[in-house]
């Protein structure tokens, strides 16, 4: 593996953007300057996160999120 992480990642398995490995080894989010702990997925190239929107849920259960633009920082909480 490599030290950068990915442009574009999701914590939902049924995304394209879905990586097991690189989610256990544990990917921090700094999002304008603050840690964030609820991003569902990010993309650092066109500058968005989504993050969800408290303990609603849609109609198939799945976590409402909400997209917010700004500057991402993603890191890897753990070295390799």
């Amino acid at each position: 593996m490599t030290d950068t992480p990915p442009d574009r990642l999701c914590a939902n398995p049924n995304s394209p953007y879905y990586n097991e490995a690189l989610l256990e080894r544990g990917i921090g989010i700094r999002f304008n300057g603050v840690e964030k702990t609820n991003v569902d997925e990010y993309c650092v190239s066109e500058g968005w996160v989504r993050v969800t929107a408290g303990a609603a849920k849609d109609r198939a259960g799945n976590p409402m999120t909400i997209k917010l633009k700004g500057k991402v920082e993603p890191y890897f909480r753990q070295a390799e």
